[in-house]
């Protein structure tokens, strides 16, 4: 990094430093900001895995007292598991007489950004076209869209080890979870008793260019991604202790008011299950 400041010092055109200063200046910023997270993580960690405050402040090269300061500075560690700087969280365009986007999904969207400033990241919503096309090599990326709605979430999906999502012979879709063949489908599609209650996928998958990985959140139904958005906002820190951001998926629950389809609970019905790699 400091290479980068000694680059922007050597400009001769202050047009050029200004501009390019500025750019290092919120780069910079970032950097402290996420460093600060990963310290609090790690002295945390050590204090949980049996590590005295003294033999922190020895690694740390600090007095005790500073330690004590600062594991309570930076943002939470579960930070981590939605971005390290600018989430962006898109959502699917419907298609209809005028393309609009469903309640559900621009609830899920402003559920899941209202997530992100709590743990102190900044995010903006776009929108995924009709089409289902989405470029998914992008940073702190988080895609709410089903494989019915786009091919490129179908692609993804098929290449998970742990979860299938597919349609069964009666047309219903359903998750099914590969090791142990459990096949969960939404209760509000049942045949002889439906119900206000929809499962979705929640899982980090591999972008395509292989340089990191993106969330993934897809209902059966619009409401059930909706129920995503609001189990993670009460149990993010418990997911990203088992997973931190390593590839993962499971399947989760929601009960929804039928009128509004306000969610009024969520839950998992899988564990965590993390994906093996090599």
């Amino acid at each position: 990094m400091i290479e980068e400041v000694r680059r922007v010092a050597a400009m001769q055109d202050h047009t050029l430093r200004v501009k390019a200063a500025a750019e290092l200046m919120g780069d910079l910023q970032a950097a402290v900001v996420e460093t600060s997270r990963m310290r609090k993580e790690s002295i945390a960690w050590l204090r949980d895995h049996g590590h005295s405050m003294a033999d922190v402040a020895k690694l740390m090269g600090v007095s005790r007292a500073r330690v004590a300061q600062l594991r309570n500075v930076g943002p939470p560690p579960e930070r981590a598991f939605l971005g390290t700087e600018h989430v962006r969280v898109l959502v699917p365009m419907r298609a209809g007489e005028r393309e609009y986007v469903a309640l559900e999904d621009s609830s899920t969207g402003q559920k899941l950004l209202a997530l992100a400033h709590q743990v102190q990241l900044e995010g903006d919503l776009g929108y995924i076209p009709t089409t289902g096309e989405i470029d998914l090599d992008h940073e702190d990326l988080i895609v709410v869209c089903g494989p019915k709605s786009s091919p490129v979430t179908a692609e993804a999906l098929g290449r998970d080890p742990k979860l299938s999502f597919e349609t069964l012979p009666d047309g219903r879709w359903a998750l099914t979870e590969r090791d142990s063949g459990t096949v969960h489908t939404s209760p509000s599609d049942d045949p002889d008793s439906p119900a206000p209650e929809d499962i979705a996928y929640l899982g980090r998958l591999p972008r395509p260019d292989g340089q990191g990985t993106f969330l993934l959140i897809a209902g059966i139904h619009a409401v059930g991604s909706l129920g995503v958005a609001h189990f993670l906002a009460e149990n993010i820190t418990d997911i990203y202790q088992e997973a931190g951001t390593k590839p993962f998926s499971m399947v989760i629950a929601a009960d929804y008011e039928p009128g509004t389809k306000t969610i009024l609970g969520s839950r998992a019905l899988s564990g965590v299950l993390l994906h093996e790699t090599a």
